[in-house]
């Protein structure tokens, strides 16, 4: 059984008639719904996957779906604007090593850009989403919701997160670990607390929320590991609305030398704050930054820190999502290590601060 030359593409009613079964019959088998494993018979599914075959229709997606081939798409779902100029430094790192990759295994990129926004976030699963149109997903963005990944994780919807995520379950109890690939924000962290330690620093502090986003959660909990591995003093500053200088007045009466900062916004700020009040950066208070700016910030310094593997994320991401289609023995979940930013704002505490 062959497609008539000069025909169209193939639809579902046609395919209902050369099976000899309903359109709904069809429609239940093209979309693989569970519920439909007790309402076919598994003949009459077989029936309707051969006529598939038969035909020699391999072109639209759904139907490769029913063939257990895949169409090369990719999709890439943001859960943010990703081209504004305030973010734009940020995720074009991500996107070249997306593009790379997929450029690299032959595959094209879908960008799902028609998503509702609620609450301030997109989301992927609304009544005119189209991510099946795509052989698996790549999620980008800061924080992505525990119930949207767990619904891609408990409808077998190949995808992999760029970010480390926590594992996700419904209400139901289905989900489980995400795929991603991360980085190793609180190995970076820890690293540049045992080099502040190493420069004689023993009170120390960590500027920003530590919660919400995964990538936060990690910074602080490289903080904190690292803090009770070196047995120095340590304080975590949420900033909670206040003003660099009433931060500052903070970490000032508690005779801090160095702060970690979640974000390079809060170590501008705390820099331009010192200034004001005459002291030197880092000569009487040294600043480090914990990763590649999201948001934009004024600043002349050049601070100590570290870069995320941007790019290198992006391939990965990629990667992994081939291998999971591809049924590969490798591991879902990778964390890539951060770059030392060598910078100019973490020294030995001054005479003025001395080692506390």
């Amino acid at each position: 059984m062959t497609m008539p030359a000069g025909r169209g593409r193939l639809t579902q009613h046609e395919i209902a008639r050369m099976a000899g079964v309903s359109q709904t019959t069809v429609s239940l088998v093209l979309n693989d719904r569970t519920e439909a494993a007790w309402r076919i018979a598994p003949e009459t599914r077989d029936r309707v996957l051969r006529v598939i075959r038969e035909t020699g229709y391999v072109a639209d997606p759904l139907a490769r779906r029913l063939l257990k081939q895949h169409n090369q798409i990719l999709g890439v779902f943001t859960y943010e604007s990703v081209f504004p100029s305030t973010s734009a430094n940020f995720y074009h790192p991500f996107l070249s090593g997306i593009e790379a990759c997929a450029e690299n295994i032959g595959c094209d990129l879908l960008l799902f850009t028609s998503a509702p926004v609620r609450d301030g976030s997109r989301r992927i699963f609304h009544d005119n989403n189209r991510i099946r149109l795509a052989d698996g997903c790549v999620l980008l963005g800061r924080e992505i919701p525990p119930d949207e990944l767990a619904r891609m994780v408990a409808g077998n919807m190949p995808f992999v997160s760029i970010g480390r995520r926590d594992d996700a379950h419904l209400p139901s109890g289905e989900g489980g670990p995400v795929p991603y690939v991360g980085a190793d924000y609180a190995r970076a962290t820890a690293d540049l607390v045992h080099r502040a330690v190493d420069l004689g620093h023993r009170t120390t502090a960590y500027v920003g929320a530590g919660t919400g986003p995964e990538s936060a959660v990690d910074r602080l909990a490289g903080y904190t590991t690292a803090v009770r591995e070196t047995e120095i003093d340590g304080r975590h500053e949420p900033v909670d609305g206040r003003t660099s200088a009433d931060l500052l007045d903070a970490l000032r009466s508690a005779r801090v030398t160095v702060v970690f900062c979640e974000e390079l916004v809060e170590a501008a700020a705390l820099a331009e704050a010192a200034r004001a009040r005459g002291l030197s950066v880092p000569g009487d208070l040294s600043l480090v930054t914990l990763g590649d700016p999201i948001r934009h910030a004024e600043t002349d310094l050049d601070f100590t820190g570290f870069r995320l593997a941007r790019r290198e994320m992006g391939w990965q991401s990629i990667e992994l999502l081939d291998d999971i289609l591809h049924g590969r023995d490798t591991a879902h979940q990778r964390l890539l290590p951060c770059e030392p930013v060598e910078g100019e704002t973490l020294a030995a505490p001054g005479p003025a601060t001395g080692r506390h």
